[in-house]
């Protein structure tokens, strides 16, 4: 399976001028067929609190752009955008397009982050969520997740992911930790990691990227650095599954506590 991160400095709440970015740098890396793509939480917008402008419902302009480049370039596209259901309630979701434009899957953010006010604008997501792609299951994840292990080991309980995708805006105050959480979500997991970060200023964070792709040993095997660009790899899924056959750290979770005690 091949996968690639776009890392790129979002256009704050302007989400034409994102559109054209994500078509850019797609044109540019001409990925190949059935390739995984992820691009960072909220591309569109930044992460912007403005629920009430940049807001959709489902079927509005961001999932429309998404379904069509997937479709367009023939490619699974992951990414994030400001969500509202029915009720009119905002959520932080991520969503995975087909290369025939069709919704694969859907992730709410579980974790809003606290320190930038996201729970006050965003209703958390209740529980993760995983989706078959070129015989590889496939768990998203959103920025501030990535520091709660659980959550994670929720998911490779029940899924057995192959692959983590956790698209971010992630400080660069901060960019230590995203490169040791994803390197040690990696290793816990048995899993390849694609973490996408962005770029740039908003005006509240500055972003330093550091978009990783992550072996299942914590080997990190492509580093975006602090510039505009695209990443990418092979996984190489056979490899993965004799590592986890031959070592069943994911069979073992909860053993402990399913023995008698004396």
């Amino acid at each position: 399976m091949n996968v690639l991160a776009l890392q790129f400095d979002i256009a704050w709440e302007d989400k034409a001028a994102n559109f054209a970015t994500v078509r850019r740098l797609l044109a540019a890396a001409r990925p190949e067929k059935n390739s995984v793509v992820a691009l960072p939480e909220m591309f569109a917008t930044g992460f912007s609190m403005n629920t009430a402008a940049i807001g959709e419902p489902y079927g509005g302009e961001t999932e429309k752009f998404l379904a069509q480049t997937a479709q367009e370039f023939g490619v699974c596209l992951i990414a994030g955008a400001a969500m509202r259901g029915s009720a009119g309630h905002a959520r932080n979701k991520a969503l995975a397009f087909s290369p025939q434009g069709e919704l694969l899957a859907f992730y709410a953010k579980m974790h809003p982050f606290t320190p930038g006010g996201e729970p006050e604008h965003y209703i958390a997501g209740k529980k993760p969520t995983a989706f078959r792609w070129a015989d590889a299951m496939i768990s998203p994840f959103i920025c501030y997740d990535l520091r709660f292990p659980e959550v994670f080991r929720a998911a490779a309980a029940a899924h057995r992911p192959e692959l983590f995708v956790v698209i971010a805006n992630w400080p660069d105050k901060r960019s230590h930790h995203w490169v040791r959480l994803l390197q040690a979500r990696a290793i816990e997991n048995q899993a390849y990691v694609l973490g996408v970060n962005r770029i740039g200023l908003d005006p509240h964070y500055s972003y330093t990227g550091r978009s990783l792709i992550v072996d299942p040993h914590g080997e990190i095997l492509a580093d975006a650095g602090a510039v505009e660009g695209t990443i990418s790899a092979r996984l190489d899924l056979e490899t993965l599954r004799k590592y986890r056959a031959g070592l069943p750290f994911l069979d073992d979770m909860g053993a402990n506590s399913a023995r008698p005690t004396a």
